[in-house]
């Protein structure tokens, strides 16, 4: 018996028996269930689960018109907006395959999202629609989109809304601009209006648990994104997992501020709210106000996000006028929650941080910390039907209790393979005792406990006269600082020590102009070994963030000169 049993759920079993059926079958499920229940709101609008079956539908017989056959690749870019959830099962019910797309990309980058799946037909909003057709009209004849079909975000709210389900005064613009649609060469554009009025044949539903259901890309060391080939049963198995582990029901209110085009939205969100009949609360960005707003107007129960998130909503000056009393359930990933924040939280609201981890390759959660037991900045247990191991990276073995290694797993969540990469699949697998492990990448640790921590990334190590310096250790120490709201270890060259510890720190507002770096540092020496004390630190206004809200320790090291991948 594994060391984590003792921790489990006493009301869960240890796995679960997959449903023999696909993704669209939870969403005609729960319509056919409470079909007068709110599915979405998004800036005040609802939408109940009957109008968002019937939505679907629609769209999927107007991709059956424009030629999308069973198994096709169809791209998928938009921020969170109904419209997404819309278009996420309307392609599902086409027997077709989802390519969900980060609509930071711009058009160099986007073109890869097109030829890679072999996409014909992509869905986006009216901001994003011009990338997308720049994209394909750069590419060859053959290679281009046929279809583009563009919404406009007012296609799903008023756009007169006031109040507290108002956007922010900044979003105005952004949400509300009704965009000219593009051109595009060898290829037909559409409105959203025009896709749901286009009519048609609805096919007869064909997909199962074995066919492909999503294709999200994840980004390497390496060369370009790679697909990862997600079959119906994968993604189902997350999101019957994360429903009974975090005690879901019909009367969750959830707020979607995570996206839905990353894997965290899209499995542990939003498939796992639409199959047990939730309501989803939309945000299409982060804006720590209207989250404030948001929770306590509809009172919502369950918020899974990013660390940073709750760090910013926690500094807002109107946080005290906000009512967070509902929330029953708050947790996440991506990044390690502070200490101190976690304590806040606990102390405050009576809330304990559950903290997760998964891939893009295990669809979402692949370990999580057990509700009632969770333990602070650590990865939880492994996850339902998941077996977990650290390994050394370069003889296979497994590793003792407290030892650092590569973090590998075998389960039903895993996905199949990279598209079109069986080199990078077979690199990306190892047998261990007859079964078939994911090797993450990552670096952690288990305690006798069977807890899981990170270490970091088996990349990201900076190496300081032979001192092995793991950054997201160092951040999680200067979390403890007051004055710090967010730090991100970098490396810096440095002529003596071949490579130097450099901290990017963004100060909270109440201690600016107040702390040097010179006082950042010496604090350091005071809580950590030497070898990890920053040698520089630098004060930025903000860490750049990816669409999914992690921060962006890439960027900043190739600002510094010197990428450690």
């Amino acid at each position: 018996m594994r060391p984590h049993f003792k921790f489990w759920p006493k009301r869960l079993p240890h796995a679960i028996t997959i449903p023999a059926t696909s993704l669209w079958d939870n969403l005609e499920t729960s319509a056919r269930r409470y079909p007068d229940k709110a599915a979405l709101v998004f800036f005040g609008t609802v939408l109940t689960y009957a109008g968002l079956l019937q939505k679907a539908e629609l769209l999927a017989q107007c991709l059956r018109g424009l030629g999308v056959e069973n198994g096709n690749r169809v791209v998928l870019c938009m921020q969170n907006c109904p419209q997404l959830v819309i278009a996420h099962f309307a392609i599902l019910r086409a027997n077709a395959v989802v390519v969900p797309v980060n609509p930071m990309n711009r058009a160099e980058e986007l073109k890869h999202y097109i030829t890679d799946p072999d996409a014909k037909v992509a869905i986006t909003t009216a901001d994003l629609a011009a990338e997308l057709a720049r994209a394909s009209d750069a590419l060859g004849e053959t290679d281009r989109l046929a279809h583009l079909i563009v919404t406009h975000f007012t296609d799903a709210f008023d756009a007169q809304v006031t109040g507290d389900d108002a956007p922010p005064a900044a979003w105005h613009d952004w949400l509300g601009t009704r965009h000219a649609l593009p051109l595009m060469q060898g290829g037909q554009v559409q409105s959203w209006e025009q896709a749901m009025d286009a009519g048609g044949e609805l096919p007869a539903l064909q997909v199962g648990p074995s066919d492909l259901a999503i294709l999200p890309y994840t980004s390497g060391t390496t060369g370009l994104p790679k697909g990862c080939m997600h079959p119906h049963s994968s993604i189902m198995h997350n999101a019957v997992a994360s429903g009974l582990w975090g005690n879901g029901s019909a009367e969750n209110v959830v707020l979607v501020v995570v996206p839905m085009f990353h894997i965290t939205g899209m499995v542990s969100l939003m498939h796992t709210s639409i199959r047990g009949g939730a309501t989803l609360i939309v945000m299409p960005r982060w804006d720590r106000d209207l989250a404030g707003r948001l929770i306590s107007r509809w009172r919502v129960t369950h918020w899974t996000n990013i660390p940073t998130m709750v760090i910013d909503l926690m500094a807002s000056p109107n946080f005290n006028s906000y009512d967070l009393s509902s929330l029953v359930y708050i947790g996440g990933g991506g990044a390690a929650m502070p200490q101190a924040v976690a304590q806040r939280l606990l102390e405050q609201f009576g809330l304990r941080y559950v903290e997760g981890y998964g891939l893009t390759e295990t669809a979402a959660p692949s370990h999580s910390n057990p509700p009632d037991d969770p333990k602070q900045q650590c990865l939880g247990i492994p996850f339902m039907g998941t077996d977990a191991r650290v390994i050394d990276p370069d003889t296979l073995q497994e590793m003792p209790v407290g030892e650092a290694g590569e973090i590998i797993m075998h389960g039903p969540e895993i996905f199949n393979g990279y598209w079109k990469r069986p080199e990078a699949t077979e690199a990306a697998f190892v047998e261990l005792d007859g079964k078939r492990f994911f090797r993450s990448g990552d670096l952690g640790r288990v305690d006798a406990d069977g807890y899981f921590f990170l270490t970091d990334r088996l990349k990201r190590m900076i190496n300081a006269s032979g001192f092995k310096v793991w950054p997201a250790e160092v951040e999680a120490l200067m979390y403890r600082h007051p004055a710090i709201q967010e730090a991100c270890i970098i490396s810096t060259p440095d002529s003596y020590r071949g490579e130097s510890v450099k901290a990017v720190v963004v100060l909270r507002s109440t201690h600016r102009d107040l702390v040097t770096e010179h006082d950042i540092i010496a604090w350091c020496r005071v809580n950590m070994a030497v070898y990890k004390v920053p040698r520089l630190v630098q004060f930025v206004d903000a860490l750049p963030k990816s669409g999914a809200g992690k921060v962006m320790w890439r960027t900043l090291q190739e600002a510094e000169g010197k990428t450690h991948v």
